[in-house]
């Protein structure tokens, strides 16, 4: 799946694909109406709860109450019951009337008996709270079975992000990935445009593995350093020695980094890694199991030429 198609479809990279309640946008059936929230919006999601249409208004209200949580950051959300009946139901009965309706649940894939959460406000923040909010609804409605396995591979991420403040660019994965050979001519024109030649392995929401192809060139990697804010000077200072090494003809080559822990984790239907982290390290970061950090001796410290500052009081 590429990287847009995941973000489309579920507001993030490494999706969960063991159910639906996939992202839908709504802007084209939403924004006809008086209701100014949907109006000014620069996107409008929704998605389809299955079989929630009998949620109590106090459930709906604590749904709310979740997505407007500091971690969150949603202002508020919409929300429309279809009934067993066909009827529908709203949050703003006041702006949409049912024909309004039945199109956001046709756009959304609901069915008699669902329950359509809508969410609106910037693309990137309002997706990733959507997405928040449908593993937590699927999470409510035992629908993350442990004993499902859905992988794939999320591919095509883009190259370069863009930090609006700074007007500058960083890498998506670090410095070193490669663009997508097809879009080698973009890199000097829309670097916004350009595909990393890199993917992760996703399994059931969390990603368990990540690599991607490396520049092997010497211009290739001139370039991204260029884009990446770095003056020629300053590449050359602190990545000459790869320059170099690229002038003795480095082959292609990448490679791929697995979280074994977070796979042996979701193999054992654990959500958290705590229980399978091989030299797990508590809230002060000190390894109970080896009861490191241990006193240095001076010997060594000697040896490595250390000299340790007391803590002031």
């Amino acid at each position: 799946m590429s990287y847009d198609e995941a973000m489309e479809r579920f507001g993030n990279d490494k999706p969960d694909i063991r159910f639906g309640m996939e992202l839908n946008r709504l802007n084209a059936v939403a924004q006809h109406r008086d209701f100014e929230v949907f109006n000014s919006a620069d996107y409008i999601v929704g998605i389809a709860v299955p079989k929630a249409a009998s949620f109590t208004r106090k459930e709906i209200d604590a749904l709310i109450d979740w997505v407007k949580r500091p971690q969150i950051g949603a202002k508020g959300m919409v929300y429309v019951r279809y009934n067993d009946d066909g009827s529908l139901k709203s949050s703003v009965d006041k702006f949409y009337n049912e024909d309004d309706l039945k199109a956001w649940a046709e756009h959304t894939g609901a069915q008699p008996g669902d329950l359509i959460c809508v969410l609106s406000g910037e693309l990137e923040t309002t997706r990733a709270q959507m997405s928040a909010l449908r593993m937590e609804l699927a999470t409510r409605l035992n629908l993350r079975d442990p004993k499902v396995f859905a992988p794939l591979w999320v591919v095509d991420f883009p190259l370069l992000e863009k930090d609006e403040e700074s007007g500058r660019y960083h890498a998506m994965h670090h410095p070193f990935t490669a663009p997508k050979p097809a879009d080698m001519a973009l890199l000097d024109t829309d670097p916004s445009a350009v595909r990393a030649n890199a993917y992760d392995l996703v399994l059931n929401g969390n990603e368990i593995g990540g690599g991607s192809i490396r520049i092997h060139d010497r211009p290739t990697q001139e370039l991204m350093f260029k884009y990446l804010g770095f003056s020629p000077e300053e590449a050359r200072s602190q990545f000459g020695f790869l320059m170099d090494a690229f002038e003795y003809g480095a082959p292609p080559h990448g490679g791929i980094a697995f979280g074994l822990d977070r796979l042996v984790a979701i193999l054992g239907g654990a959500e958290t890694i705590r229980d399978f982290i091989a030299f797990p390290k508590n809230n002060s970061g000190r390894d109970v199991m080896i009861d490191a950090p241990s006193p240095i001796d001076q010997a060594q410290l000697d040896e490595l030429h250390l000299l340790l500052k007391p803590l002031e009081p």
